[in-house]
C-alpha cells in the first residue's frame, strides 16, 4: 500500500497499526532477541570463554604453588582468679572481645618479630629472595666486580648495614603479616592460625612458631606483671606497716596518758559498769522470786487451804509428817464414819487429831512465811545499794565519754592500717607464688604439618571464574558487535526504521552470474543471458520468485486499476542487486501474462544492459534524443514476453537527470502506457546521484531493495528522509543477498521466515 502523502507520516503509532502485532517494536525486554544474539554471536561468545580459560590455564601454569598450613590453639574458659583477675593483662573475658583481643595479638608485631629472631628468618633463603631488591642486586654485582679484577671491597658503612638489616627486618614483617590469617572458629574459644608459602615445610613451621610464641608472650606478660606487682606491693607492704605500728603506738600512748587501763583488751571502768549490770539484773530477779513467795505463803495461811502448798514447803520434814498424819487420820475417819457412823466416839477423836494436825501445819507454814519476808527484805536492802553504787558509776563514766570517743577513733585508724598490711601481705605471697609457676590461659590443641595440597591456586575456582569472566567478556563484545551491527536483518527493523512495508526476503542465490558472451542471431530478440538474471523463470516455485509476487501483488494492491502502472526500483547505495532485482520481477510478471516492458534507467551506469544486452548499440537515450525509435532499440525476451530497453552509453554524461525527467521521457512512457500494463524501470542508486529525485512525478511507485546484512540503516532513513516523494511513493522494502541460515539467528519463531526451511513443500528452488 503506497505511503501517500495525504496520509500523513509513518509515526509509531501509525505503524503499530497498519503491521500486524508480530512486526511491532517490542518494548520490553525481549528474551528470545538475547537468545537470538547469543546464537548469532555464539563464536564470539565461544571465543570470550575460551580465552577466559586459556588464561586461567596459562595462569595455573605459571602460578607458583602455595600451601596453608594450620595450627590450632584454644583458649581456656573465662575464670575468676585473684592473682589473674588483678595482674594478667591478658586475661580473657567472658565476651567475644577478649578472643578478638587475642586475634589481633597473634598478629601484633611483637609475636612475628620474636618468630623472626627464634627462626633467624634473615638467613632464610625465601626471605632473602623476597628481600632483595633490584638495586641492592645491581649493588652487590658492582661490589663483587671490584673485588674480582682486585680494587678491592668497599668499606660497608655501620650506618648504612643497620639501615640494611632493619629494612630486610621490616620486608619480613610486612610479609608475614600478610601471609598470616588467624581467626576464631565459630563461637568457640578455638583460634585458627593459617600460614601460606610455597614451601610446605617452612609454611607449618611457621604456624607453629606463631602459637608457640604467642604462649611464650603469654608467659613473659604474666612474669612480668606479677614482678611488677610484687616490687609494688613489697613498698607498700613496708610502707603499711610503718604505718600500722605509729597507729598502734598512738593508742597505747593515748591510754597511758588518761589513765584508760585495759583488761583482756577492755576498760576497767567498762568492765566494772557492765559487771555492776550483771549484778543488778541478778539482784532484781532474786528480789522478785523472794517477793513472790513471801506472798504466796501469806495467801495460804490466809485461806486456810491444807492442800496448798510451794516447793519449799513440800521439801519441809515437818510439814511432809504432818501432812502424812493429817491425810492417815482423815482416812481412819472416814472408813469409822461409814461402818459405825459419824457419831461414834472414834470418829469423833480422829476428827479432833486432824484439827490438831492442820494447825500445827499451819503454824509451820507462818514459820516458813517469816522467813521468806526476811529474805525479801535482804533482797531489795541489795538492790537498792547495787542501783546505787550503778548510778556513781554511771556519773564518773559520763566524765570520760569524750575521751573515750578519741580513743575509739584512734583504734579503728590502727585497725585499718593492720586489716591492709596483712591483705597486702597476702596478695605478696600470691604474686611470688605465681611468679614463681605462670600458666596461661591458651594452649596448642593441633599442631601444623606440611601441608600435601596446594591451597592456591584453586583450580576448579579459578576455571569456574576464568568461564564466567570469559562468558561475561564473550556476551559484552557479543553485544557490542550487535549496538554496531547497523545493517537491515529482519522486516521489524525495516518497519521500525523506515515506516515502510516489507515485502520479503530474497535469498542470496548460488547460480552463474557471468555476463553474455555472444549477440543473439536473431535482431530484436535478447541473447543467452546469465542464469542470475533469469531465475525467476527457471524456477518459478522458489522463495525467491514468491518474494517479486508478493511485491507484484502490493503494486496491484496499491495502484489498483491503473494502467499502465510505472514502478521503479531503486536502492540507496550501487552493488545492492537492485538490477537483479528488477530484471527477475519484470520477467516474472511478464510470465504471468501481463504485458511488460523493462527500461534500463541508469545512464551512467547502466548494470542491467551490461548484463543482458552488452553488444547493444542504441538505447534508450538515443529514443529520448529522437535518434532512434523504440522499436529499433527494443530487445524481447522470448521466454517471459519481456520487452527490454538497454541503455547504450557511448561517453560520460552530465545530463542524466535532465533526460529522466524530460518532456521526451514523459511522452515515452505516455506511449509505452497504451501498449504495456507494467513499466518497470531500473533507477540508478538515489544515494549517489539524483536521478531518481528528478523523475519522481513519472513513477506510480517504487520497490526499495536493500543489500541484507550490508546496507546501514543509518545511510538508508538519512536518505529516505531527504526523498519525501520516495518514502511517500514507496510500496515497501526487500531484503537482497539474504543468507537463510543466518536469518534464522535473526528473526525470532513468532516470524514467518523463520520457518523458511520448512516451506521446501512450496518452493522449488
Amino acid at each position: 500500500m503506497l505511503n501517500i502523502p495525504d496520509q500523513g507520516s509513518a509515526d509509531e503509532s501509525t505503524l503499530r497499526r497498519r503491521f500486524p502485532v508480530h512486526m511491532a517494536v517490542s518494548a520490553g525486554l525481549d528474551f528470545e532477541a538475547l537468545l537470538g544474539m547469543a546464537r548469532r554471536r555464539k563464536r564470539v561468545i565461544l571465543g570470550g570463554v575460551a580465552v577466559g580459560l586459556l588464561l586461567v590455564l596459562v595462569y595455573l601454569v605459571a602460578a607458583v604453588q602455595k600451601y596453608t598450613a594450620i595450627s590450632n590453639l584454644m583458649m581456656d574458659t573465662p575464670k575468676l582468679r585473684s592473682v589473674s583477675d588483678l595482674l594478667d593483662p591478658t586475661s580473657l573475658d567472658a565476651g567475644g572481645g577478649g578472643v578478638d583481643t587475642q586475634v589481633e595479638l597473634i598478629k601484633s608485631e611483637r609475636i612475628i618479630l620474636g618468630i623472626i629472631r627464634k627462626m633467624n628468618l634473615k638467613d632464610h633463603p625465601a626471605f632473602n629472595s623476597k628481600t632483595t631488591s633490584f638495586f641492592a642486586a645491581i649493588g652487590n654485582s658492582v661490589a663483587n666486580l671490584r673485588e674480582a679484577i682486585g680494587l678491592g671491597r668497599a668499606e660497608v658503612d655501620p650506618s648504612e648495614f643497620q639501615a640494611a638489616e632493619a629494612l630486610k627486618e621490616r620486608l619480613i614483617v610486612e610479609a608475614l603479616a600478610k601471609a598470616v590469617e588467624v581467626k576464631r572458629v565459630g563461637r568457640t574459644y578455638v583460634l585458627e592460625i593459617r600460614y601460606t608459602d610455597a614451601d610446605p615445610v617452612l609454611a607449618a613451621g611457621i604456624a607453629n612458631a606463631f602459637a608457640e610464641q604467642y604462649l611464650t608472650e603469654q608467659l613473659d606478660a604474666k612474669y612480668d606483671a606479677t614482678t611488677r606487682a610484687a616490687v609494688w606491693l613489697q613498698d607498700r607492704i613496708g610502707e603499711l606497716r610503718e604505718r600500722s605500728l605509729a597507729a598502734d603506738t598512738k593508742v597505747q600512748k593515748f591510754r597511758a596518758d588518761n589513765n584508760l587501763i585495759s583488761v583482756s583488751g577492755r576498760l576497767v571502768n567498762e568492765q566494772q559498769l557492765t559487771d555492776a549490770n550483771t549484778q543488778l539484773s541478778d539482784a532484781r530477779a532474786k528480789m522478785a522470786e523472794a517477793e513472790a513467795r513471801a506472798q504466796r505463803i501469806e495467801a495460804i495461811a490466809k485461806d486456810g487451804n491444807v492442800d496448798a502448798a510451794v516447793s519449799e514447803s513440800l521439801a519441809n520434814p515437818v510439814i511432809a509428817s504432818l501432812r502424812t498424819k493429817f491425810l492417815d487420820a482423815s482416812k481412819r475417819e472416814a472408813e469409822i464414819s461409814k461402818k459405825l457412823g459419824v457419831d461414834h466416839i472414834a470418829a469423833v477423836n480422829l476428827r479432833s487429831e486432824m484439827k490438831q494436825y492442820e494447825r500445827l501445819l499451819f503454824d509451820e507454814l507462818a514459820r516458813i512465811g517469816e522467813s521468806y519476808r526476811s529474805d525479801y527484805q535482804i533482797a531489795k536492802t541489795k538492790l537498792e545499794s547495787l542501783e546505787q553504787n550503778l548510778k556513781t558509776m554511771l556519773a564518773q563514766t559520763a566524765g570520760d565519754n569524750q575521751v573515750l570517743v578519741a580513743l575509739r577513733e584512734l583504734e579503728r585508724e590502727s585497725d585499718t592500717y593492720k586489716t591492709l598490711y596483712q591483705t597486702f601481705l597476702t596478695r605478696y605471697q600470691e604474686a611470688v607464688q605465681q611468679q614463681s609457676f605462670p600458666i596461661t590461659d591458651a594452649r596448642i590443641i593441633t599442631g601444623a604439618t606440611p601441608p600435601l595440597v596446594a591451597s592456591w591456586p584453586k583450580k576448579g575456582l579459578l576455571l569456574a571464574l576464568g568461564l564466567v569472566v570469559g562468558l561475561a567478556g564473550g556476551a559484552a563484545a557479543a553485544y557490542v558487535l550487535e549496538l554496531r551491527d547497523q545493517v537491515f536483518r529482519t522486516g521489524e527493523q525495516v518497519q521500525s526504521e523506515l515506516g515502510l512495508e516489507f515485502l520479503g526476503l530474497l535469498p542470496m542465490l548460488k547460480v552463474g552470474a557471468a555476463r553474455p558472451t555472444e549477440e543473439s542471431s536473431e535482431p530484436g530478440r535478447l541473447g543467452p543471458i546469465s542464469p542470475l538474471m533469469r531465475y525467476s523463470l527457471t524456477a518459478p516455485l522458489s522463495g525467491f520468485a514468491e518474494t517479486l509476487r508478493a511485491t507484484k501483488v502490493a503494486a496491484d494492491i496499491a495502484l489498483k486499476i491503473k494502467r499502465p502502472k510505472i514502478i521503479g526500483v531503486v536502492s540507496v547505495l550501487p552493488s545492492e542487486g537492485k538490477t537483479t532485482v528488477t530484471k527477475n520481477l519484470a520477467s516474472l510478471v511478464a510470465s504471468l501474462g501481463s504485458r511488460s516492458i523493462l527500461i534500463d534507467c541508469d545512464m551512467r551506469n547502466p548494470g542491467l544492459t551490461r548484463n543482458v544486452a552488452p553488444f547493444a548499440r542504441d538505447g534508450l537515450v538515443e529514443v529520448l534524443q529522437g535518434r532512434k525509435t523504440l522499436a529499433e532499440v527494443a530487445l524481447l525476451e522470448v521466454e517471459s514476453g519481456l520487452t527490454i530497453v538497454p541503455a547504450v552509453v557511448h561517453r560520460k554524461m552530465t545530463n542524466s537527470s535532465e533526460l529522466l525527467s524530460s518532456q521526451a521521457m514523459q511522452s515515452l512512457l505516455r506511449k509505452l502506457g497504451d501498449t504495456y500494463d507494467y513499466i518497470f524501470l531500473d533507477l540508478p542508486p538515489i544515494g549517489p546521484v539524483i536521478d531518481v529525485r528528478a523523475s519522481t512525478d513519472l513513477i506510480d511507485a517504487f520497490v526499495f531493495v536493500i543489500d541484507w546484512g550490508k546496507t546501514l540503516r543509518s545511510v538508508v532513513r538519512s536518505t529516505l528522509e531527504v526523498e519525501n516523494e520516495i518514502h511517500d511513493k514507496c510500496l515497501g522494502v526487500v531484503l537482497n543477498k539474504v543468507d537463510q541460515v543466518k536469518m534464522t539467528l535473526y528473526e525470532g519463531s513468532s516470524y514467518r521466515n523463520y520457518y523458511y526451511s520448512k516451506y521446501s513443500k512450496y518452493y522449488t528452488s
